[in-house]
């Protein structure tokens, strides 16, 4: 499947995101889909993540109650709503397709990525 993420910018702290991540081909519902994010100088990591018929979620702990993860698989898409941003949210954020039924949080477990959208959070 190939990933294409949109929807980032600059926003103040505070402030409110939603990114979009549109999958091409038929198969969307059969991938579990994640939101990665990398910030200068560190390592790629997990933000959240979502079952294939979208009724299961997980989030890392650093989002938990301010992101909310959902997908839509008429529209091949999934979405990261992004609230009460904060400056340490400032990352490239990707998307990412897993192929199974288990969620997982490794960046090493996920078939295909996104490009990559840019967030940045001022204060």
């Amino acid at each position: 499947v190939q990933l294409q993420a949109c929807g980032g910018g600059l926003v103040q702290a505070g402030g409110s995101l939603r990114l979009s991540c549109a999958a091409s081909g038929r198969t969307f519902s059969s991938y579990i889909m994640g939101w990665f994010r990398q910030a200068p100088g560190k390592e790629r990591e997990f933000v959240a993540t979502i079952g294939r018929n979208g009724g299961t979620t997980y989030y890392a702990d650093s989002v938990k109650g301010r992101f909310t993860i959902s997908r839509d698989n008429a529209k091949n898409t999934v979405y990261l709503q992004m609230n009460s941003l904060k400056p340490e949210d400032t990352a490239v954020y990707y998307c990412a397709a897993r192929i199974g039924v288990i969620f997982s949080t490794n960046v090493r477990s996920y078939d295909s990525w996104g490009q990559g959208t840019q967030v940045t959070v001022s204060s």
